[in-house]
């Protein structure tokens, strides 16, 4: 069994003026994957000014004080 913990996604905007996250199958369906979901699920999306990183965690209900 082949882990995959790296993959080439897309950061996209829409019509709409919404920006989308697009996660590569493979990646996302990856036993080790952090996310397990099978619909939606809240994440917090971060950086560090300066740095070309994106840090994506789950959401906590701390976090909607």
């Amino acid at each position: 069994m082949t882990t995959v913990n790296e993959a080439r996604g897309r950061l996209f905007k829409r019509k709409d003026g919404k920006y989308l996250i697009y996660v590569p199958v493979d990646l996302a369906e990856d036993s080790m994957f952090p996310f397990q979901t099978h619909s939606a699920l809240p994440v917090k999306i971060s950086f560090k000014v300066g740095d070309d990183k994106l840090k994506v965690e789950k959401w906590t209900e701390e976090e909607t004080e």
